[in-house]
């Protein structure tokens, strides 16, 4: 399974690591975690990581991105991760790559690169990248299996979700044999502080409902920009406000954007991804995302999801 990836990553001595736009914590820990893969077990090799950042994770060991010349593509092995959909990908320039690979954890919906490889039963991307590793018998470092694990508990909901399984908490246990602090960890991406919660209560008294129950927050531009967050708290942060209330099954966020509207789907029961794909987006079966044209285009969203109560409830 890992074999053909393996060997491009030895053919190339320069590799530029990818990952969607609007990172979230699997995105980074995806990219963090491979490129010190790559470089413990292969010094000789230059290894960068490229994309836009969020300061909700700057947090993370080894989040700065690197700034690279056009040039440095020529001849290096681009490497996306964690992605989809190409129209996803932050920083177009692997395409430019002499040679391309893709590791990915969602539903497949198209082909990205010469090299695929997507497995939907890990619970994310840093669970796949963590499997290759121990598969392939490349060695671990400290930053690569913090970074790995942080991801891990992201895209699980600190193991959680029912995309948690038995894998999930094997390659846990294997990080875990590395030295590093989980205290420091769960303090980044869970500690909050007083702005922040009462942003929260905001957004829980903004939560409607449709008539079959799903539950929804539609955030317009100006409200957006008088918050004085980034849009990834509002977008992504906030969805989870949702996430408990009793008798909602899906829930979605709509955030307005300059460049489309964002929604956050979420589903505790249901799949919700071929919604998300029927606008333009992707995911998983019960947490994908789209950008969406309009608060139209939205509206048209919850009926779909309406429908997938109906047709459930037959």
């Amino acid at each position: 399974m890992f074999t053909q990836l393996l060997e491009k990553i030895k053919e190339y001595d320069t590799i530029v690591i990818h990952r969607h736009s609007n990172p979230d914590g699997d995105a980074l820990g995806s990219q963090i975690g491979l490129k010190n893969i790559i470089t413990e077990n292969f010094p000789e090799k230059t290894v960068y990581i490229v994309g836009d950042m969020t300061a909700r994770y700057a947090f993370m060991e080894g989040a700065v991105m690197d700034e690279i010349e056009d040039s440095v593509y020529e001849n290096a092995l681009a490497i996306v991760l964690d992605t989809s959909a190409a129209a996803l990908i932050s920083d177009e320039r692997y395409r430019s790559a002499k040679a391309t690979a893709r590791m990915d954890h969602h539903i497949f919906c198209e082909k990205i690169c010469d090299v695929e490889l997507t497995d939907t039963s890990f619970e994310s991307c840093c669970g796949l990248i963590t499997e290759f590793a121990v598969a392939t018998g490349l060695r671990l470092n400290s930053l690569a299996a913090k970074s790995l694990y942080t991801g891990m508990v992201t895209d699980s909901g600190r193991f959680r979700y029912d995309s948690t399984t038995s894998k999930t908490f094997r390659l846990a246990s294997r990080l875990l044999e590395e030295k590093f602090d989980t205290n420091e960890i769960y303090s980044g991406l869970y500690a909050d502080d007083f702005e922040h919660v009462k942003l929260r209560a905001e957004f829980i008294l903004k939560i409607r409902f449709t008539t079959e129950n799903v539950g929804y927050i539609y955030t317009t531009l100006d409200e957006m920009k008088s918050y004085g967050v980034s849009t990834f708290t509002i977008s992504r942060g906030m969805v989870g406000t949702m996430g408990d209330l009793r008798g909602v099954d899906i829930w979605v966020n709509f955030t307005e954007t300059d460049d489309g509207v964002l929604a956050e789907l979420r589903s505790s029961k249901y799949n919700i991804n071929p919604i998300a794909v029927k606008y333009g987006g992707g995911g998983h079966q019960k947490a994908s995302g789209a950008t969406l044209k309009n608060r139209e285009e939205a509206m048209a969203m919850l009926d779909d999801l309406d429908n997938i109560i109906k047709e459930n409830a037959k």
